[in-house]
């Protein structure tokens, strides 16, 4: 249990952009997916009731930065806002990896509210 506890420990150090790495590098050493199972468990319910029905279900939401545009400095900086414990660097660098999800599983209204301050600013966001 001692390993567990440590790995815990290593992980809660971690930037959201070496969370990403670190997912990444998992993806490809064990020839795995994270998005996989998700992506069955939407096709599930379109299956029996339609796509609407999926849409109207959803709970959980992603944000997803498609561009920065041509403000990337305001950009950045509403990145720093939306995104709790960011530093500069770790915010640039996630701008510049666009597209990239910059929170994952929120509720629509808080998707919808970072989409606006982001969009303000002058960037391209989808809603996943």
């Amino acid at each position: 249990m001692a390993k567990v506890e440590d790995v815990l420990e290593i992980l809660k150090g971690m930037t959201i952009l070496e969370l990403r790495d670190l997912n990444k590098a998992i993806e490809e050493e064990f020839g795995i997916t994270a998005a996989a199972p998700m992506m069955a468990m939407a096709a599930a319910p379109a299956a029996g009731g339609g796509a609407a029905a999926a849409e109207e279900e959803k709970t959980e939401f992603n944000v997803v930065l498609k561009s920065f545009g041509d403000n990337k400095i305001n950009v950045i900086k509403a990145i720093r806002e939306v995104v709790s414990g960011l530093g500069l660097k770790e915010a640039k660098d996630l701008v510049e990896a666009a597209p990239t999800k910059v929170k994952e599983g929120i509720t629509k209204d808080e998707a919808e509210s970072i989409k606006a301050k982001l969009a303000e600013a002058g960037a391209t966001i989808e809603i996943e």
